[in-house]
């Protein structure tokens, strides 16, 4: 073992080589052997690149060495550690290796490591489109294409890409130039070329790209009505204008299609389920067609065939003109097409026509339905419509009794006369009133009511043939009341004068009211029935009347009742007592009737304009006069044997009270 010290004041005069190359020799250690790197480091390099070769030794850092370089067996002639080359050719191409040197020593030979020289790859233009497969460099208007530079063994490289169409550059730089929605300016021949380092490839031979307008199918319904209905056949036929002749293979689009079909007509018998949009497109070897714009196809249940007649009644030597048509759901118009109408009267077949409107001028049961397509698809049939045969017979509405005015609880009737002929009828009614009349001829209302109001009128049915009728008779109004009408009583006058007599008036309004007959009592019990509503009496009572009529007999509610009184010869005289001419407040004064003749009782009755009254006695006795006494008096007797029996009014007295006292002079 060999020890150095430290500590000699000499040791500090060794240089590093001599310590190495001392420790070297005695230990006999070979120094490390180099590796050659290339920068960057592939081993591929394109000519016009520039590359760096570099010698490096492992642990030898720091130490001052001397290199050698050679490619094969020729020495490069460099000493430095890297070896730059500038823009190299193939030529630059072959195995380099190298060594280092400290002081007299020699490291070994590096590996060669082998730098191959190549011109650049030629690039090449492909097109990528998103959606379609491209067929000879064509795509269709809109759709997305990219078109990409590649650069076969250059992948892993940096490379700048430059483009052109045509001679016009396009400022992209990287490999792939992406075209949405293609437009025909974007057709024409694309070519690239990429860059690495300062070294540039070829331009790529020319990629034509061709942007044309697509070719877009048509759906097509056959037959091509806008209303189809359940049941029915219907081809779908998907045509492509200008493909004629090609081999197309089809593709359908719809809501309902299990199994679609790939042929050009798609043939169904519908249900409302085949209701939707159809749509179709056809490929041929790599050309796919757009989708068509889509059809609908709108499946309704069975249609009912609607039968109108502007008439129900074949009027005398005329005819009735029926329409019969096949609306589509929810629509008034008639629009859908293709129908033949076809007619039936009485259950039998009548006659088929185009226009859906026929003339006929004799009765019978009509309905109809439609027919369309081969083979026929048949609508549901019509309601059946009675048209009657007129017949100049003209019937009558009459009312019994044919009063104006019929008031609640009155007995009416209404009849229906047809004349002419023992012809035997049918009887139908018409009337906007609540309560329908039977279908005979006469309708025997007991008990009426404003629920028989109404215009009524009627028309006959032959029994023996019951498409003949009559023409609706004119109508006639019947107005019932719901007010039970009250009699009204006047009287001239309200007293029979003596040897005189009253006349008392009964009415029922409105006074166009008839066939009234009046009923009259006194004190409540029946007087006499007259016609004429007008009576005199010259005994005195309490009268009253009603009003009746019919059969059973209607009653109006009773008159309000009159008193009428009998005028006795007896004439009362009002005296005053004092009889002065004055009589000044504060006095005394009485007022007195006097009925002079025979031993008769009486009830009084005064009638006087001043402000207080007298009671009906015989005096009235004013102990302490006012101007409130002040007035006309005038009064008659009653008798008490008999109410109805009275004096005539006595003539009036004036009594003057006087607000000033008198005084003595």
């Amino acid at each position: 073992m060999i020890t150095i010290n430290k500590s000699n004041k000499n040791w500090d005069n060794f240089n590093n080589d001599f310590i190495f190359k001392f420790v070297n020799d005695i230990f006999l250690t070979a120094p490390p052997k180099p590796t050659v790197t290339l920068q960057p480091s592939r081993t591929q390099i394109y000519s016009g690149e520039t590359v760096t070769v570099r010698c490096e030794i492992q642990g030898g850092e720091g130490a001052q060495w001397t290199y050698e370089w050679r490619r094969g067996q020729v020495n490069t002639g460099q000493s430095s550690n890297e070896y730059r080359i500038s823009r190299v050719t193939e030529s630059d191409g072959g195995g380099y290796s190298c060594r280092g040197r400290r002081s007299s020593s020699w490291t070994e030979w590096s590996d060669i490591t082998t730098l191959r020289v190549t011109a650049p790859p030629k690039p090449t233009v492909t097109l990528q489109p998103s959606r379609t497969q491209i067929y000879s460099g064509e795509i269709y208007r809109g759709e997305t294409v990219t078109v990409r530079c590649e650069i076969q063994g250059g992948e892993g490289a940096q490379w700048t890409y430059e483009w052109r169409r045509g001679q016009v550059n396009i400022r992209q730089s990287s490999n792939e130039y992406r075209i949405i929605r293609a437009a025909e300016s974007d057709g024409g021949g694309y070519s690239c070329r990429g860059r690495r380092s300062s070294s540039w490839t070829e331009w790529s031979d020319i990629t034509t790209l061709r942007v044309t307008v697509p070719i877009k199918p048509t759906v097509t319904l056959q037959p091509s009505w806008t209303q189809i209905y359940s049941g029915e056949t219907v081809t779908l036929r998907c045509e492509i204008q200008g493909g004629e002749g090609a081999q197309w293979t089809y593709e359908w689009r719809a809501a309902k299609l299990n199994t679609p079909p790939t042929s050009s007509e798609y043939r169904i018998t519908v249900t409302e389920s085949d209701s939707g949009g159809y749509s179709c497109r056809g490929t041929r070897t790599y050309l796919l067609t757009e989708w068509s714009d889509t059809i609908t196809l709108t499946v309704s249940s069975k249609p009912k065939a609607e039968l109108r007649a502007d008439s129900t009644a074949v009027p005398v030597g005329g005819s009735v003109t029926l329409t019969c048509s096949v609306s589509p759901p929810s629509s008034s118009s008639s629009s859908s097409s293709g129908w033949k109408y076809y007619w039936y009267r009485d259950g039998k077949s009548y006659e088929a026509v185009t226009n859906g409107q026929i003339s006929v001028s004799e009765g019978g049961l009509y309905s109809c339905r439609g027919g369309r397509g081969e083979p026929v698809y048949y609508t549901e049939d019509s309601e059946s419509v009675r048209i009657d045969t007129t017949v100049s017979n003209r019937p009558v509405v009459t009312l019994y009794p044919n009063w104006s005015e019929i008031y609640r609880g009155e007995t009416i009737t209404v009849r229906c006369e047809i004349h002419g002929g023992d012809t035997e009828w049918d009887y139908e009614w018409e009337t906007n009133s609540t309560i329908k009349p039977p279908n005979q001829n006469e309708y025997r209302i007991r008990s009426a009511s404003s629920s028989n109001s109404g215009n009524y009128r009627c028309k006959g049915r032959m029994k023996s043939s019951q498409h003949k009728t009559t023409e609706w008779s004119d109508s006639v109004t019947l107005t019932v009341s719901d007010n039970k009408p009250k009699a009204e009583l006047r009287a001239d006058r309200t007293a029979v004068p003596v040897g005189g007599s009253v006349t008392l008036t009964c009415s029922v309004s409105p006074s166009s009211s008839s066939g009234w007959k009046y009923y009259w009592y006194r004190n409540r019990k029946p007087y006499e029935p007259v016609t004429n509503g007008q009576i005199s009496v010259s005994e005195g009572g309490l009268y009253s009347c009603r009003g009746g009529r019919g059969e059973p007999v209607y009653y109006t509610e009773d008159s309000e009742s009159v008193w009428i009184d009998t005028t006795v010869s007896n004439r009362p005289v009002v005296t005053l007592y004092p009889n002065w001419s004055e009589i000044y407040r504060g006095e005394t004064i009485t007022v007195r009737c006097e009925i002079h003749g025979g031993d008769t009782e009486w009830d009084y009755e005064w009638e006087t304009n001043s402000t207080i009254k007298p009671p009906n006695q015989t005096e009235y006795r004013i102990r302490s006069a006012s101007s409130s006494n002040s007035g006309n008096y005038r009064c008659k007797g009653r008798m008490k044997s008999s109410q109805h029996k009275t004096t005539e009014w006595s003539d009036s007295v004036t009594l003057t009270v006087s607000d000033s006292k008198s005084y003595l002079l």
